[in-house]
């Protein structure tokens, strides 16, 4: 038998995961979202990992209030811990039922501490506040929390929105601080571009020489994306990629371990499990591993330990022994597999990209002519690698009716270098998941829901590609 590597509760969808590293182990908090109607609130669950492959699920660990509190949603937040060993965690609290003064549900930060490891909580009300004068009251959200070590004080960061100015441009982290995570001052803002409608989710950490902020936007994309400088005060500039990954992959944190450091968030699923179905929020918890390049950039991949977890070869044949060339300078070439490949599976291929060459990469799923698929396609002339599939939406009967002037899955297209030379993609699907890695710099998840199976290809077009490596392999449990 076999498990999903990604973890969803069997009751309900996987929201913001705040993370927590202890003794080796990941404390990954989340919304647990169920989509009833009426909501019946939100709570905070509990899921441990220590190979980021298996999950335990501990149920809730944070429950929400009653239909009458302020927080019958218990929305996304921090944990630290202090000194003396007892956690606090922070969280924005919100109930429909309660509108602020600018007509919007009331959010609130709201304190909670522990004293047994973070196995119950008990919730300080009396210690609740707002924001301040000259802010949205309903947007004051996702308090995050981090100790700094220069001038001794707590420092807690905010979602915010200013509560003038154009619309979708009010948006900016607040910041509150304090000597003792008990009692909080407003103070100047973290981080005020006036660039988005608000930066959701922030976090804060410090690698080597550079500081970095994450944050997840929903304005002209809705993606995490990150900010580089040499001091938590900024300035704070833009890296040329400066997104974690796609539109799938939202409100992403971070947790450190042992020098490494892990974004955790979650895939989002869509309206009726269908590929042409509207995003959703809320979804599956995927992890990816960031990597420090030499200017201090960031790079996303899959985890080494999840990589590891796929033991097992899976032999396939595609045409004749590698290497295999693929020619086609004014055309289309591709070679699918004979064998269909289980649902799951973890996948590497090594790509020998010519120069001048339009688009390569691999067919997932796929029929035995390659006609219908999945496809990871890297384009070097644009400079991108997008995920698409073959057949799109069909709106009629007439053969034009058919979205073929769609050029790939809408918000799905992830920059990256792709000059002519040797490149590797790295996938993984499990399900109707999948997430896709170029040289372990680039990340692209996404939902696959139409095409429950089938084979693998490998394909060139406009140009002349050689795939030197194939491994393909599959996991095993008792």
């Amino acid at each position: 038998m076999t498990y999903s590597v990604f973890f969803q509760p069997t009751d309900g969808w996987v929201g913001d995961v705040i993370p927590f590293q202890k003794d080796g182990e990941f404390w990954l908090f989340y919304l647990h979202e169920v989509r009833n109607d009426p909501k019946p609130g939100t709570s905070w669950n509990l899921v441990t990992t220590k190979d980021l492959t298996r999950f335990e699920d501990h149920g809730v660990s944070l429950h929400h209030g009653g239909e009458g509190e302020a927080d019958f949603n218990a929305y996304t937040g921090s944990v630290v811990c202090d000194e003396s060993g007892m956690h606090h965690l922070f969280y924005t609290g919100q109930n429909p039922r309660h509108l602020g003064s600018d007509g919007a549900p009331l959010q609130l930060v709201m304190h909670a501490t522990s004293t047994d490891g973070m196995l119950t909580w008990i919730k300080h009300p009396e210690l609740t506040f707002g924001a301040p004068a000259g802010y949205e009251s309903g947007d004051w959200r996702d308090p995050f929390v981090f100790k700094d070590e220069a001038s001794g004080l707590w420092r807690m960061l905010l979602a915010a929105r200013h509560a003038d100015g154009p619309d979708r441009r009010r948006g900016l982290i607040a910041q509150c601080v304090s000597p003792d995570l008990m009692d909080w001052e407003h103070t100047e803002p973290f981080w005020d571009p006036r660039r988005y409608i608000t930066h959701e989710c922030p976090d804060v950490f410090a690698w080597g020489d550079w500081w970095y902020l994450v944050y997840s936007e929903f304005s002209e994309s809705f993606t995490t994306r990150y900010r580089m400088a040499k001091s938590p005060d900024g300035p704070w500039t833009v890296p040329p990629r400066d997104s974690v990954d796609g539109r799938a992959f939202y409100a992403s944190k971070t947790a450190e371990r042992d020098g490494r450091r892990f974004f955790f968030g979650w895939v989002a699923s869509k309206e009726g499990n269908h590929d042409d179905g509207a995003w959703q929020w809320a979804g599956t918890m995927s992890v990816l591993e960031a990597r420090q390049n030499d200017d201090g950039t960031l790079a996303f991949s899959l985890a080494d330990e999840l990589v590891e977890s796929f033991w097992d070869d899976i032999p396939v044949s595609l045409g004749d022994d590698l290497p295999l060339k693929l020619h086609a300078p004014d055309g289309y070439t591709a070679m699918v597999s004979d064998e269909v490949l289980p649902r799951q599976f973890y996948a590497r291929a090594v790509l020998q990209i010519e120069a001048d060459t339009s688009e390569c990469g691999l067919l997932l799923r796929s029929s035995a002519d390659g006609d219908e698929s999945y496809i990871i396609r890297l384009e070097p002339k644009r400079g991108r690698m997008v995920f698409d599939r073959w057949p799109r939406e069909i709106s009629g009967d007439a053969q034009w009716h058919v979205s073929g002037d769609v050029p790939f899955e809408i918000e799905l297209e992830r920059p990256c270098e792709l000059a002519s030379g040797e490149h590797t993609l790295e996938l993984v699907v499990d399900g109707d998941l999948c997430v896709a890695v170029v040289d372990r710099q680039v990340a692209l998840s996404t939902r696959i829901y139409g095409l429950p199976d089938g084979r693998i290809g490998v394909f060139a077009g406009e140009g002349t590609t050689t795939l030197t490596d194939l491994e393909i392999r599959k996991r095993t449990d008792n």
